[in-house]
């Protein structure tokens, strides 16, 4: 241990020393750096930005912190956590160490009044709070500015989200600069993060920065991970993949997370691996929350090999014997990727490390970069619209004036909101009147920033030099050398080979058809404002029974093919022999109450060749009558694609068609019939087509598609 520095106050280091004894165990030490940063915020109470990699001890600086200022009659440490994994691992490692803490977030409202009350009685040491729980309006006008004024300690966990060049921006963290800004000048403040480059270091920094104050005090060091040993494992396709994983699954030491870049391959993967008898647990943001909380206890106590899991299972997640991360595709920037594999050998002397990079990752983040800001002219639609109402507008209203999808709409409000264009209020959101700017160029640097991570990404996979090294250098990190552990400075640890018996099984189970299509249940709120009288339930007599897809479009199996078939420039063809045959599997395990005698094509501008080809083929291999194809009542169908159920229905509703000659062979057909299509996004062109079809007499609809969006 290094000696302090005279000035260094031994007396307040023991103090510090003695609580990180009672969080992490009797030899337990403090850092130089962590013992800077404590008495940066104690005795100097200063602004701190401690960028350290994973397992360094971060939570250790901001609970011996805290304990320190409990003890000197300061008020309630504020940690703005950005996941519930990191806060359920932080309360527990409150408890270690005598600290009180209490969370507040979405999955526990039960519990925010008994909260509250207690932390206005003075007996809650640590409050966890989301930073989207910083714009909630009970919790922003009611709690918030007594918080604020009364707190011992700020903390901002994972801060590179602070900064929209950071590799995981959310815009809620935005509002922690105005926090910042209305805390009292002696409250200190704490950033903490493993996974920031320069420009990133610096953009918080400068956000940590209000008013007229001393500098951020930024510590930062080395961010070697001395136990990781990185592996790169090129593989020719999914199935080689998935075989590979259920091949040497075993041999990776202890238990591990096992990362896909969607949720459905996260779906796929696990469901193999139980396949093949592992035991490993499914884990998205999709998972109910109470078996995501199970599935992290099973994998910290070791009761599970390991959880398959998308980016949800992610920052804070601390399990300090973890064993091995795999990624069964490479994520969009290194950075996240360092971050992701920084969750092993946090406690190990060794911890392995291999990435599985797919054909299709490109394809992937492509889908993901289409989520970015809107354009300028639906940004100042939106504005507009927020302006001529005579109150806020919620969501499902405001779907009904703008053309986009719920989550990438809310998405755009928060942003505005952290500009100050929009508010938040109780009932929706509002239009603050201040004067707004679309930044393109900032927007175009940020889009560029990603593609540069993107190609990064690819070197990294390519690279013949030290793959570490190469993680830090992507993170300014300016004591980057080579490892001398990865399998490029000491060889490949792992086969790049596939045992032929795991390659059969995947490949049949990748290319096992058929995915459930739920029906749509209930009309869009609103639909009033777009001329359209529907609300409410959808009644059972205009419903579609479930369909099915042969596959997602993010399936690692035929979503690779399906893909390729449905992509904007792909040609309208009929689809090859091979996806009919798995079309017609598809209807093989169908287990419909009664039989379909009919097939009724869906009308499309864009393949129309494809679909009505489709419908041909199934009617002669099933023997179903054909029934006939639907029409538009205009030549430009339904209009332009509109991206919400609210819209997406209303340009349907008076658009879709049905022919006399269709009505009288569906009529004479009594009984239930296919509805054709090529894919579904958000479902309602198939649900208003089964609505016309059983007003015109259908007994059911049974809507098959080749392609489902999610």
């Amino acid at each position: 241990m290094a000696t302090p520095a005279p000035d260094a106050d031994p007396a307040l280091r023991d103090a510090a020393e003695a609580h990180l004894r009672a969080l992490a165990g009797a030899d337990a030490r403090l850092r130089e750096d962590q013992w800077r940063a404590v008495r940066a915020l104690v005795v100097e109470r200063r602004r701190v930005l401690v960028v350290q990699r994973t397992g360094w001890g971060k939570s250790a600086v901001y609970f011996v912190a805290t304990a320190l200022r409990r003890a000197a009659g300061a008020g309630p440490t504020v940690i703005v956590s950005p996941l519930l994994a990191l806060m359920r691992n932080q309360i527990a490692a409150a408890e270690r160490a005598g600290i009180h803490a209490h969370t507040v977030n979405s999955t526990n409202p039960e519990e925010w009044e008994r909260t509250y009350d207690a932390v206005a009685q003075g007996t809650v040491d640590v409050l966890l709070i989301s930073p989207e729980r910083l714009n909630h309006p009970e919790f922003r006008d009611r709690v918030l500015p007594g918080l604020a004024a009364g707190a011992g300690l700020v903390v901002v966990d994972e801060a590179h989200c602070v900064s929209d060049w950071g590799h995981d921006f959310r815009p809620d963290y935005r509002r922690i600069r105005t926090l910042l800004e209305e805390l009292p000048p002696d409250v200190p403040v704490l950033a903490t993060t493993a996974t920031a480059n320069a420009r990133v270091t610096r953009d918080v920094a400068e956000q940590m920065e209000t008013g007229d104050r001393t500098p951020t005090l930024v510590l930062r060091g080395s961010l070697d991970r001395e136990s990781l040993r990185l592996s790169v494992v090129r593989l020719p396709d999914s199935a080689s993949r998935l075989g590979w994983l259920a091949e040497h699954l075993d041999r990776l030491p202890g238990s591990g997370i096992i990362y896909t870049l969607t949720v459905a391959a996260a779906a796929e993967t696990a469901a193999f691996l139980v396949g093949r008898g592992h035991d490993v647990r499914p884990y998205t943001g999709q998972t109910d929350p109470q078996e995501r909380a199970r599935a992290e206890e099973d994998l910290l106590a070791n009761r599970t090999k390991a959880l398959v899991a998308t980016s949800a299972l992610g920052m804070g997640f601390d399990k300090p014997d973890l064993g091995f991360v795999v990624h069964l595709g490479a994520p969009q920037s290194p950075v996240s990727y360092y971050q992701q594999i920084g969750r092993a050998g946090r406690g190990l002397p060794r911890a392995e490390a291999v990435l599985l990079p797919g054909a299709e990752d490109r394809e992937i983040w492509k889908y993901f970069a289409s989520l970015a800001f809107p354009p300028e002219e639906t940004v100042r639609h939106t504005l507009a619209v927020l302006a001529e109402a005579d109150g806020p507008l919620s969501l499902p209203r405001l779907e009904t004036r703008v053309d986009l999808g719920r989550g990438r709409l809310e998405q755009m409000l928060k942003v505005l909101d952290v500009d100050g264009a929009v508010r938040r209020e109780r009932g929706g959101w509002t239009a603050t009147g201040r004067p707004w700017t679309y930044d393109a160029d900032r927007y175009a640097a940020v889009a560029a920033a990603r593609e540069a991570e993107q190609r990064a990404v690819l070197d990294y996979i390519a690279t013949g030099s030290c793959r570490m090294e190469f993680l830090r250098r992507q993170l300014d990190d300016p004591e980057a050398a080579p490892c001398g552990r990865c399998d490029n400075c000491a060889g490949p640890a792992w086969p790049a080979r596939v045992d032929p018996e795991a390659h059969r099984a995947a490949t049949a189970h990748l290319h096992r058809p058929g995915v459930p299509i739920e029906p749509r249940r209930r009309w869009p709120t609103g639909m009033a404002a777009l001329g359209v009288d529907l609300t409410g339930a959808i009644p059972a007599g205009l419903r579609a029974e479930e369909g099915r897809a042969l596959a997602r479009l993010t399936d690692i199996g035929w979503g690779t093919t399906l893909r390729r078939l449905l992509a904007e420039d792909a040609p309208d063809q009929p689809v090859d022999d091979a996806v009919f045959r798995a079309v017609v599997e598809v209807l093989a395990a169908w287990p419909w109450q009664r039989r379909p005698a009919g097939v009724v094509a869906m009308p499309s501008r864009r393949r129309p060749r494809m679909i009505t080809d489709l419908a041909r083929r199934l009617c002669e291999v099933g023997r179903l009558a054909p029934v006939g194809t639907l029409g538009y009542r205009t030549p430009d169908g339904a209009g332009p694609r509109r991206h919400n159920s609210a819209q997406r229905l209303a340009s349907l509703w008076h658009a879709l068609t049905l022919e006399d000659a269709l009505r009288q062979r569906l009529d004479a057909l009594d009984a239930p019939v296919l509805l054709v299509d090529d894919q579904t996004d958000t479902g309602w062109s198939l649900t208003v087509a089964a609505a016309r079809l059983r007003e015109a007499g259908a007994d059911a609809v049974l809507p098959l598609v080749l392609a489902a969006r999610a």
